[in-house]
């Protein structure tokens, strides 16, 4: 399960790449816009399933994902929400390159290499 979600959390976030693809890469961008729309239900969802599968060596990786999908809804946890929201923006910076690792690591879970 975790690795759709990665595919899902990096098809969001690399949506600007998307349409570099040949062939495949216009309707790849308008999944990923579709899929933009839910975006932070998303993050919740793949920060969750990051925690849950914290053994694994990219599970932080998923997470920064979920965090970066999900900064819109930050600031409403007490306490942390801050602080949550000031990393997640930055994380923001590197969004497509953290994107386009999340991406290959879903698509190698999904084809049985990791």
């Amino acid at each position: 399960m975790i690795e759709w979600l990665n595919i899902i959390a990096g098809l969001i976030l690399c949506v600007g790449l998307l349409e570099a693809i040949p062939a495949m890469g216009k309707y790849l961008a308008k999944l990923a816009k579709w899929l933009g729309g839910f975006q932070i239900i998303i993050g919740i969802i793949v920060i969750i399933a990051g925690l849950y599968y914290w053994s694994f060596p990219w599970a932080l990786v998923t997470i920064f994902a979920g965090l970066i999908l999900a900064v819109g809804i930050l600031p409403a946890i007490p306490a942390l929400g801050k602080y949550l929201e000031r990393l997640a923006k930055w994380l923001g910076g590197f969004q497509t390159i953290i994107g386009l690792i999340v991406l290959i690591i879903g698509i190698l879970g999904v084809i049985d290499y990791i």
